[in-house]
C-alpha cells in the first residue's frame, strides 16, 4: 500500500460547544495518510491517474468552512466519509488539531482511521 499525505492543512471552522467559539471560525489544522496505488500514476505521469492531493485539500477546506459541528469528532467523521465517497479512499488517517482550545497546551484534537489497509 502507498500513502498519499498532507500535513498541517490551515482550515477555518466554526466549532465548538460553548458560545464565544460560535461566534466566528477558529483555526484547525489537518494532517491526512491516505492509501493510493500510485504505480499507475507514476508510469504515466498523468494528475486523472493518482490521488490529487491539491483537489482533496481544496475539498476538504470548502466542505471544513461550510460545516457547523460542535466536536471535532463529528467534523473528522464528516470528513472521512467525504473523503471515502468522493475520493474513493479505501484507507485513511486523519487527525484534526485545535490550536487554541485549551490555554497551556499547543494543541488538541483527534485522529481518527477508516477502512482497511488491505487492496
Amino acid at each position: 500500500m502507498d500513502i498519499v499525505f498532507v500535513r498541517q492543512l490551515q482550515l477555518q471552522a466554526v466549532i465548538g460547544i460553548h458560545d464565544w467559539e460560535r461566534e466566528r471560525p477558529q483555526p484547525l489544522v489537518m494532517d491526512l495518510e491516505l492509501a493510493a496505488d500510485v504505480r499507475r500514476a507514476a508510469a504515466s505521469e498523468r494528475i486523472q491517474d493518482a490521488l490529487d492531493y491539491h483537489a482533496v485539500s481544496q475539498r476538504l477546506t470548502e466542505y471544513v468552512a461550510a460545516s457547523e459541528f460542535q466536536l471535532l469528532e463529528t467534523l473528522a467523521e464528516g470528513c472521512a466519509e467525504l473523503l471515502q465517497r468522493e475520493f474513493h479512499v479505501g484507507w485513511l488517517r486523519l487527525t484534526l488539531h485545535k490550536p487554541q482550545a485549551v490555554d497551556n497546551a499547543a494543541s488538541v484534537g483527534v485522529i481518527i482511521e477508516r477502512g482497511s489497509r488491505q487492496p
